[in-house]
């Protein structure tokens, strides 16, 4: 819900938003890259790619590996705008690991870690 919500504060739908967000982890990817990172169709993922740019959030650049390829890149100060909507959640966050100990806290990332492995290995059983 949270998701959805900087969505809406950002005039993007959640699939634009989550393809946004892996295009700022990851960095410029191609099309067809950040199809296989999300499980959506190459057809779906130029539809987000053509709102992401419309709305100023990416830009298609050529590859530089590859001049026949294109490849997909946060604009640059897109983070700039997203950034401040996540500001008041990583505070709290922060505080929440400050009431631990370095031992504590290694153990919570470690359970954090192995659920999100846990999470993918589920996806790619769904996918079959």
């Amino acid at each position: 819900m949270l998701h959805q919500l900087i969505s809406e504060k950002l005039g993007l739908n959640a699939t634009d938003h989550k393809c946004l967000d892996f295009l700022n982890r990851t960095g410029p990817v191609t099309a067809g890259h950040l199809a296989q990172l999300t499980g959506l169709t190459t057809g779906a993922v130029t539809n987000v790619i053509d709102r992401l740019e419309q709305a100023g959030y990416v830009i298609r650049d050529s590859d530089p590996k590859d001049r026949r390829r294109v490849v997909v890149k946060p604009a640059e100060g897109s983070s700039a705008q997203i950034s401040p909507l996540f500001n008041s959640v990583m505070q709290s966050t922060i505080q929440i690991l400050s009431q631990y100990d370095e031992q504590q806290t290694l153990l919570i990332l470690e359970f954090i870690r192995m659920c999100n492995e846990m999470t993918l290995a589920e996806m790619e059983k769904m996918k079959k």
